[in-house]
């Protein structure tokens, strides 16, 4: 009898970890390894604003503020806040967070890292309503504002304002972007461009430890090599699945699909700089000439919805439903192309990245204009020099998307069509427009959520009508990953938490 006690215990003791009397052993991994579809530009958060970079940005730094599953902003390493008045915000700070070289985050951490974004070209636009940080202590500063900015907590969330150690910074200089220090739940350990990311778990991180001792980012361009990757195990996610990997993920038993919507949109830019696409009916007819329902159907394969206007219906104040679609009329097209002076179309060029969806998106473009004498040439550029290159408008067409990361339309719109903030802020149509930058501006000042929401439903309506954008896609994730992956949070900016993953 002793001795069945004993072998009981002994198997309750057991079972989490090798199995007893046919229970199934728990898993020991603790090492996640994860393949994204490109290279970060930068890890320095005043260096880029593209979506690779956020992504790992999102592992190894903090914001004063998060967001919650709502897009409410929620304090992170701030421990209180108020407003002393409509534009003056007091925040303290929490004590005894660690950055990653072991030195103490402070106040003066949080205002070097504002005063840096502040002087950004690419997001000087995310802080630019802060007029000064001031110092008031050690772990307290006050932030003060040019004017009432309704969604500065949301701004203060952005992966562009992660607080940086200003010692490591400093010490680094150019170099920081590639030896990035944070106070974040991961620790930046190695970057092989092209190949890998290495982090480690940060045992001193003032929230909740991660179960996982490290990530492994494997930049993994080719989508077919990335599901081959997770299904024989080299990785456990595939961020960004195809949608034509869907039947193949979900019959598979050892896999799993993750998916929801998102605060994206995919589209095809002109360059309103440049003709013949300074012409509004040209970019009207480029519209009306492409069938976005058969591109969406066939390169998203089901997935997300297509675009009426600049931002889609996850964002607050958004109008996609109360703005006229461009219908599919290729006759209505070739008379504006007409009207325009191109009654035998033209020539050009369009960018893009090597993403499968754009190259499938491009080709049926190019397909599409045909038909209206538009000759379009494809040319497919790496995605560091492809940013280069739109920020400076050394393009015609290109095709982009932008993640409306803060969840406010001020975000979505200002940043993208906005005459201050042409090429690197995000506004890579270099469209211009007095009455929409009046809209915009009023928008930011407004702190009435009724009157706010009317000044972005004709901005929006503006834009629609001038087309600077031919609006395709509204974003839906869709991520594969091993079946036993548990845990892992889905953002809808885009930004996962990737620490807070387990294996069962």
């Amino acid at each position: 009898m002793k001795k069945s006690i004993i072998v009981s215990l002994v198997c309750l003791f057991v079972v989490a970890s090798i199995g007893c009397g046919g229970a199934f052993a728990a898993s020991t991994k603790d090492h996640f390894n994860v393949a994204f579809a490109a290279d970060p530009a930068s890890l320095d958060p005043a260096a880029t604003n593209d979506q690779p970079s956020s992504r790992v940005m999102k592992q190894i730094y903090d914001t004063l503020f998060d967001m919650d599953d709502n897009m409410a902003p929620i304090p992170l390493l701030a421990e209180s806040y108020h407003f002393v008045d409509a534009q003056t915000l007091d925040v303290t700070i929490k004590q005894g967070v660690l950055f990653h070289n072991g030195e103490e985050l402070k106040a003066s951490d949080v205002k070097f890292t504002l005063d840096r974004a502040a002087v950004s070209p690419h997001i000087g636009h995310i802080t630019g309503t802060i007029n000064e940080v001031v110092v008031t202590g050690d772990y307290t500063l006050q932030i003060k504002l040019d004017f009432p900015f309704a969604p500065i907590l949301n701004h203060l969330a952005h992966t562009a304002t992660s607080i940086v150690s200003e010692k490591a910074a400093t010490e680094l200089g150019d170099e920081y972007g590639r030896h990035p220090v944070g106070t974040g739940a991961m620790k930046f350990v190695s970057w092989t461009a092209g190949a890998t990311i290495e982090l480690a778990r940060w045992d001193d991180y003032h929230g909740e430890a991660p179960l996982i001792s490290g990530i492994t980012l494997k930049i993994i361009i080719d989508p077919v090599t990335r599901l081959i990757e997770l299904e024989t195990g080299g990785v456990d996610l595939v961020i960004d699945a195809l949608p034509s990997d869907r039947s193949r993920v979900e019959s598979d038993p050892n896999l799993q699909l993750i998916r929801g919507k998102n605060l994206s949109t995919n589209y095809v830019g002109f360059n309103c700089e440049v003709a013949p696409f300074d012409n509004i009916l040209v970019r009207q007819a480029i519209n009306h000439a492409l069938n976005k329902e058969a591109i969406v159907n066939n390169v998203y394969m089901g997935t997300g919805g297509v675009s009426t206007g600049p931002i889609n219906d996850m964002v607050w104040a958004s109008a996609a439903d109360r703005l006229e679609p461009y219908e599919y009329d290729v006759e209505k097209a070739r008379a504006l192309l007409a009207e325009a002076g191109y009654p035998d179309g033209f020539s050009t060029t369009i960018k893009l990245n090597e993403t499968v969806q754009r190259m499938d998106t491009a080709e049926i473009t190019q397909n599409m204009l045909a038909q209206i004498g538009i000759n379009v040439d494809i040319q497919i550029i790496e995605w560091a020099q492809y940013l280069e290159q739109t920020a400076a408008g050394d393009h015609e067409m290109y095709i982009l998307g932008w993640v409306c990361v803060t969840g406010d339309p001020d975000y979505g719109l200002h940043a993208t069509f906005h005459t201050d903030n042409f090429g690197a802020a995000g506004n890579r149509s270099f469209y211009s427009n007095p009455a929409v930058d009046v809209l915009l501006d009023a928008g930011r000042q407004e702190t009435d959520l009724a009157r706010r929401e009317q000044i972005y439903f004709w901005a929006q309506k503006i834009i629609r009508d001038e087309a600077p954008w031919i609006f395709l896609w509204t974003g839906e994730d869709l991520h594969a990953a091993a079946a036993n992956l548990r845990g892992f949070k889905m953002h809808a900016a885009g930004h996962h938490p990737l620490w807070t993953v387990w294996f069962e």
